[in-house]
């Protein structure tokens, strides 16, 4: 997996105050897309243990407080990245259990994989679908296009938590 970008405070990707990392990797190709520099997974810095972490000591500062971690990219399910998603999500939960996850991804909840399921039961929020240019709404809180859905994940959350 490698990444593009990464900052470690953000106000504009998510609720409150967030550390936000985005991925190189994306196989939706849609047309308009504002992060269409992303698509090719190849592109960026191997996301390497170091990275990892630096996001989870930032997840620490005082200022990200009760928000989180932003994922966004390219698509961090892109199939190349669920590994490294899968290996952060988990860790971010483990040493943060009260500190939330969004995730932006062009699949939408019912497409996702086994595998992509996997990253997803860690995740708070969900902004699913793929850039629709003829539905743009830039009026629209987190996504693009209304077709884009933002799912608060609660009830995976219990899920989780019971298992």
């Amino acid at each position: 997996m490698n990444y593009l970008q990464y900052y470690p405070i953000d106000v504009v990707n998510g609720e409150g105050t967030r550390c936000t990392l985005f991925v190189s990797g994306c196989e939706h190709f849609c047309k308009g897309c504002h992060n269409a520099t992303t698509w090719d997974a190849t592109k960026g810095t191997p996301f390497d243990q170091t990275m990892e972490d630096r996001i989870i000591e930032d997840l620490g500062d005082s200022r990200i407080k009760r928000d989180g971690l932003s994922l966004s990219g390219g698509d961090p399910l892109f199939p190349g990245n669920l590994t490294g998603m899968l290996k952060l999500v988990k860790r971010v939960k483990a040493e943060y259990p009260e500190k939330n996850i969004w995730l932006w991804t062009g699949y939408t909840l019912e497409e996702l994989s086994k595998a992509q399921q996997a990253v997803v039961q860690y995740i708070d929020v969900l902004v699913d679908g793929r850039f629709e240019l003829d539905k743009r709404d830039l009026s629209l809180p987190w996504r693009g296009s209304s077709n884009q859905r933002v799912i608060r994940m609660a009830h995976h959350q219990q899920e989780r938590t019971q298992r």
